[in-house]
C-alpha cells in the first residue's frame, strides 16, 4: 500500500509541475508551487526523512509562497510567454532529464542494506551516536556534531542570503519610508474567518516551533526546522494584523540581532572549544562529562541555527511586503 500511496503522490508532482509551468497565471503558478512543496514534504515522510520533510513543509508551502505572493504584488498578473526560445528551453529540459534519468540507473534501489552507505558511514554513525551522544536522534548527531563544519556553513550561507537578498531589494528607513501595501490594508481585518482560525493555531505554530528547537536530539527537527516553523507564525501574525504590527512585535533591528548573532554563536562555540584545549567545535571539552559536554554544544549551536534561520526568513519577508507595486 506505502509503495502504491508513493506512485500516486509522484505522479500528482509530475502532474503538478507540469501544470505549473503551462499556467500563464502567476497566482496560480505561486498556490501550484505550494501543492508542489506538501507532496513533496509527503514523500519526505514517506522515505523516512521527518527532518527533511518538516522543513519542506514550513519554507517551501509556508514561508516561500508568501514570499513569492509579496513578490507578485509588484508585477503583472500574466507571465508573457517568449515563443522564439521555447524550442531551446524544451531541448535543454529534455538533455537534463535524460542525464538524470540515465544517472539513477547506477544507484543501487531504495531500501538495499547492501548499498554501499549502510556497509561504511551509516553502521558507524549508528553505533558511535549512542556511545558519543546519549540520544537517539542520529540525525541531530550527524548534522551538529560530526558534520558540525557542513551546518557552519550552511548557517552563513542563510546569513549571506538574507544580506544580499536586503542589498537588492533595500530596507526602507523608519523615518523616511513610505507605507507598504500590507501596512495600507492592515492585514485581513475585514475576513472574519482567517482572523479567528489564525489567531487560534499562532500560538501553536510558535509553540511547536519551540518544541521542535528543543527536542531535536529526540525527535525530528532541529534549529533550521525551528526557525522556519516560528517564522512562519509569525508571517501569518502579520498577514492577519498588518506588517506594521509585526513589526512592532518583532523589530528590524532584533531581526538583524538574530540573523547576526545566531551566526556569531555557533562560530563562537567552537572558538571557545579551541580556548578550552579542543578542535574546532569539539564540545566534548565544554563539560567535565564529554557526552554531557556534547549535548550542550548541540543545544547551544541549535538555538543559533534556529535564530539565524528565522531572522533571516522574516527580514527577507518583510524586504518583500514593503516593497511599493511597479507601475
Amino acid at each position: 500500500m506505502i509503495f502504491i500511496f508513493a506512485v500516486f503522490l509522484l505522479s500528482l508532482l509530475v502532474i503538478t509541475a507540469i501544470a505549473i509551468v503551462r499556467t500563464n497565471n502567476l497566482f496560480s503558478a505561486v498556490m501550484l508551487t505550494s501543492i508542489f512543496s506538501l507532496l513533496m514534504a509527503a514523500n519526505f515522510f514517506i522515505l523516512d526523512a521527518a527532518d527533511v520533510a518538516l522543513t519542506e513543509a514550513a519554507i517551501g508551502a509556508g514561508v516561500t509562497t508568501v514570499i513569492f505572493l509579496c513578490a507578485l504584488a509588484l508585477t503583472a498578473d500574466r507571465a508573457k510567454p517568449n515563443k522564439e526560445r521555447r524550442k531551446v528551453a524544451y531541448g535543454a529540459v529534455g538533455i537534463l532529464a535524460s542525464l538524470m534519468i540515465y544517472a539513477t540507473f547506477d544507484k543501487p534501489p531504495l531500501g538495499d542494506p547492501d548499498a554501499p552507505v549502510h556497509q561504511h558511514v551509516a553502521p558507524w554513525y549508528i553505533e558511535k551516536t549512542p556511545e558519543y551522544m546519549d540520544f537517539p536522534n542520529i540525525v541531530t548527531a550527524v548534522l551538529s556534531s560530526f558534520r558540525g563544519y557542513d551546518t557552519l556553513g550552511e548557517v552563513f550561507v542563510v546569513f549571506a542570503a538574507c544580506i544580499g537578498v536586503l542589498f537588492i531589494l533595500g530596507v526602507p528607513v523608519p523615518g523616511n519610508a513610505k507605507p507598504a501595501p500590507m501596512q495600507q490594508k492592515k492585514g485581513l481585518h475585514h475576513h472574519l474567518i482567517p482572523q479567528v482560525v489564525g489567531r487560534l493555531i499562532i500560538p501553536f505554530i510558535v509553540l511547536f516551533g519551540l518544541y521542535t528547537q528543543f527536542h531535536g536530539e529526540y525527535g525530528p527537527g532541529g534549529g533550521f526546522q525551528a526557525g522556519a516553523i516560528i517564522a512562519t507564525g509569525i508571517i501569518l501574525y502579520a498577514l492577519l494584523e498588518g506588517e506594521s504590527k509585526a513589526l512592532q512585535a518583532v523589530p528590524r533591528r532584533v531581526l538583524m540581532g538574530m540573523v547576526i548573532g545566531g551566526a556569531l554563536l555557533f562560530g563562537g562555540v567552537g572558538v571557545i572549544c579551541m580556548l578550552m584545549g579542543g578542535n574546532f567545535l569539539d564540545y566534548s571539552v565544554l563539560a567535565a562529562d564529554p557526552v554531557w559536554g556534547r549535548q550542550l554544544g548541540i543545544i547551544i549551536i541549535e538555538a543559533g541555527v534556529g535564530m539565524t534561520v528565522c531572522g533571516a526568513l522574516l527580514s527577507i519577508f518583510h524586504a518583500f511586503a514593503s516593497r511599493e507595486r511597479a507601475s
